[in-house]
């Protein structure tokens, strides 16, 4: 398995925005952020310590302005813990190598992709085409689109 961790590098790597979401739990604007029209067959990874989070396959359009998935792709890299900020009660999702805040999970998603909706900070990822999976790394995710790009 690859080393995926946080390193004093890759955070000093970041955007201010990246920064803030990822390191300060902050949250990006609404409908106004980079993947959430995105429709792109591939894999999002964290921006810092680049373990593989999501994949197109379970991306979809909930309406909420943020990227949304029904499930990670190594549930491993994905941690749940209780948030209480803002006078809410949610459960906040944080990669588990890199540390990064990504976003929140609710059970309001699509039932018939088990209930779940990821909503996720485009600013806590980075995309990568499923072109590009091998090159970067990433080549063991490839077989998860094969059968997909013939149906799409």
């Amino acid at each position: 398995m690859p080393d995926y961790r946080k390193t004093p590098e890759a955070v000093a790597k970041l955007t201010p925005l990246q920064y803030r979401v990822t390191q300060e739990a902050a949250t990006e604007r609404p409908f106004d952020n980079e993947f959430n029209a995105h429709k792109e067959p591939g894999l999002y990874v964290d921006v810092v310590s680049g373990e593989p989070l999501f994949t197109s396959l379970d991306k979809f359009d909930s309406g909420c302005g943020w990227p949304s998935f029904s499930k990670p792709v190594e549930l491993d890299n994905v941690i749940e813990q209780r948030d209480t900020s803002h006078g809410m009660i949610r459960t906040e999702v944080r990669s588990k190598h890199g540390d990064s805040h990504l976003g929140h999970v609710f059970d309001d998603g699509p039932r018939e992709r088990g209930g779940l909706r990821y909503c996720i900070n485009s600013a806590s990822l980075r995309f990568i085409p499923v072109e590009e999976l091998e090159n970067a790394g990433y080549g063991e995710y490839r077989h998860l689109f094969e059968n997909k790009d013939a149906q799409t």
